[in-house]
């Protein structure tokens, strides 16, 4: 049985609780001045916590709060408070017949709040659940066809969401860094402060809803749950160029699972550059670099030999070093070695945490462009090694193709996002139904890459 709570003074658009709703979750305020007609019914609100009847549009992973409206009056009141049992979207649900011909949800800095109409135009959904502890003012026209035409009504509803009770709070440290220019391979990484773990798909969805982001020309990009605590961004095909990225999250005052709050965490915005790619055909020895798909040089290239072979795919730019000592024993290769380096190498392009590299390498001028003799990194002369190092930033593409490696991994050794489908990408999302991590492709296990030469 469901107990009912009634909050006075809200004039003559009265609430009224529905039979399918399931248990209260409103909390009263002070009755405000009765400024209703004498043949208006007696002006009242429940609140009540529902279930979650609407499927496969994203809009409810967890109970919601359903405010019923009845009455064909408008007047306004004080306002209500929801209260913190319902961590799903909040939804205005129209019981009197008629239409809600437009409903305006803003917060108490003037923010419109998303929400989306039912399509027989009874019910409206935010698309996300409110954060606690803040106000909101609901304006609403509800339309009644009569006997004498149709006829329109206006209503505003000022509501509350409970603050938040005192405990932990998950909060997200986004990359890449805060105003740089990156390329356009560069995904947006989210750390979270917590874990959420994958058996807890409504939280996951809660996080992932409340991620924001945001470019300019706009994307078609997803979230992908690389582990319990971190995720990636990136767009079906790159970022265009010269593009504008925010990110933010609105996790602060949202309801994650049981007790834990989303906190406030720091925005990113950042630009990309030109598409830089540098493709590497391993069979030809060959290294082409596009800008904006133009090509602007090609010249010879060394990859790595037998039982060092360079891992194929697309890879992103991690970072630039002028200098790298480059150590055969830090990789397992044992002094006195056949195989054992031990050298300064300039101009060194990183691709991936393990060690590999783009890099000049003078000691194999001669094999360039005819023989594969490095132990894994991409060789070249000094002066196209350094016209590389100032070409490139961070987030630019790197592509071998035709090559013998095994595929770069999604993400386990830098950012190899861009090896999974866009299909298998979007089974990363805590809403995609399936919601399963792709089958390893062949040779894909995570192997240290020998770096250098």
């Amino acid at each position: 049985m469901s107990s009912r709570r009634y909050v006075r003074g809200w004039g003559a658009l009265p609430l009224a609780v529905g039979a399918v709703l399931v248990s209260t979750a409103a909390q009263s305020s002070p009755a405000g001045p009765d400024v209703r007609t004498a043949s208006a019914p007696e002006p009242t609100a429940v609140v009540s916590l529902d279930g979650c009847p609407v499927t496969g549009a994203g809009l409810c992973s967890a109970p919601r709060h359903t405010v019923v409206l009845s009455g064909p009056r408008v007047l306004t009141g004080h306002p209500f408070t929801l209260g913190t049992e319902a961590s799903g979207p909040v939804e205005l649900a129209l019981r009197t017949p008629g239409v809600l011909a437009d409903v305006t949800v803003t917060d108490q800095r003037g923010r419109r709040v998303a929400g989306t109409p039912s399509a027989d135009g009874t019910r409206w959904t935010s698309v996300a659940p409110l954060p606690a502890g803040a106000r909101y003012a609901a304006r609403l026209v509800v339309e009644r066809a009569g006997a004498e035409g149709s006829a329109r009504h206006r209503a505003r509803l000022d509501f509350r969401t409970a603050a938040a009770p005192a405990g932990e709070r998950l909060t997200v440290t986004f990359g890449p860094d805060d105003g740089g220019t990156y390329g356009v391979g560069q995904p947006v990484t989210a750390e979270l402060s917590h874990p959420v773990p994958a058996d807890d798909p409504d939280a996951r969805r809660a996080v992932e809803r409340a991620l924001q982001v945001r470019a300019e020309p706009r994307v078609e990009g997803a979230w992908y749950w690389v582990d319990s605590g971190t995720l990636h961004y990136r767009p079906r095909s790159y970022w265009p160029s010269h593009a504008t990225v925010r990110v933010r999250s609105g996790l602060e005052g949202a309801r994650v699972s049981g007790g834990l709050y989303g906190g406030r965490s720091q925005p990113v915005t950042f630009a990309t550059g030109a598409r830089i790619e540098a493709v590497t055909d391993v069979s030809a020895l060959r290294m082409t670099v596009y800008r904006d798909g133009l090509p602007l040089r090609t010249f010879p290239v060394t990859t790595g030999k037998a039982g060092y072979r360079t891992r194929g795919g697309t890879k992103v730019v991690l970072g630039k070093e002028p200098l790298v000592r480059m150590r055969g024993d830090s990789i397992g290769i044992a002094r006195g070695s056949d195989d054992y380096f031990d050298l300064k190498v300039r101009w060194a392009t990183r691709v991936t945490w393990s060690g590999e590299y783009l890099h000049a390498a003078p000691w194999s001028l001669d094999a360039q462009g005819s023989e594969n003799v490095s132990h894994g990194c991409t060789g070249m002369s000094p002066a196209d090694a350094a016209w590389l190092f100032g070409t490139v930033r961070e987030g630019d593409l790197v592509r071998v193709i035709n090559g013998y490696g095994a595929l770069m991994t999604p993400f386990d050794n830098g950012f190899g996002d861009w090896n999974l489908s866009w299909p298998e990408w979007r089974r990363g999302s805590a809403f995609d139904p399936s919601a399963t991590r792709p089958r390893p492709r062949p040779g894909t296990a995570a192997v240290a890459l020998r770096p250098g030469l």
